[in-house]
């Protein structure tokens, strides 16, 4: 049966499944799954039970929420990108994917709603919101841009998931017109350029942009 997404790869946690599954070179299929009703279908909620995206299928191995797919198919494929075999990198690689859960993709989530989703679906644009989150994520990349002027990416001198978990959200924000608030942060765009130099993330770019 082979690796299947279900989903869409334009959305961010969608996309980063598809990503790790690019960054590894395995075979894979995506499942288109459509917003709306189809989400809270019976056949979705046995894949998803919170009617959400990503679901992932691994043969008979079912499995959901982004981050912990990706984990799973770096093992399976011995990626180095967990820094497994080193307790304190590994760590440290946890660390700042739990940041960029907990700290980047909240205001960055608003800011792609608003600037990306609501138009497209017809809903009114709150500029407060997008205006509230950029100094919230402005915050944050302060806190990036101290972190990597030590090191070159987030975990250490060596690009991680933590780093490459990024790139979603960033991508997204990067289509927005809020794209000049990482001109302040030359540290971080030295990150981000790294990252979208990565065949993978070539690949992706050509994904998300289909």
């Amino acid at each position: 049966m082979g690796m299947k997404v279900y989903g869409t790869p334009q959305a961010t946690n969608v996309a980063r499944v598809v990503m790790i599954l690019e960054e590894v070179g395995a075979e894979y299929e995506v499942v288109l799954v459509e917003f709306g009703t189809e989400l809270k279908s019976p056949a979705h909620l046995a894949r998803n039970p919170f009617g959400q995206i990503p679901a992932f299928q691994d043969d008979d191995f079912m499995l959901f929420e982004s981050r912990a797919i990706s984990r799973y198919i770096l093992r399976k494929y011995k990626s180095d990108l967990l820094r497994i075999d080193d307790p304190k990198e590994a760590t440290l690689v946890n660390v700042w994917l739990d940041v960029e859960y907990g700290q980047y993709n909240p205001p960055a989530g608003v800011i792609i709603y608003n600037a990306l989703v609501k138009p497209i679906i017809g809903q009114v644009v709150d500029q407060q919101a997008i205006d509230n989150n950029l100094e919230k994520l402005k915050k944050v990349l302060e806190v990036y841009e101290a972190r990597l002027s030590q090191c070159k990416y987030l975990a250490g001198d060596f690009i991680s998931f933590a780093d490459l978990s990024h790139f979603p959200c960033t991508y997204c924000i990067m289509l927005t017109q809020y794209k000049s608030v990482f001109d302040s942060y030359p540290h971080v765009k030295a990150w981000w350029e790294a990252i979208m130099a990565r065949p993978s993330i070539k690949r992706m770019v050509e994904i998300m942009s289909a």
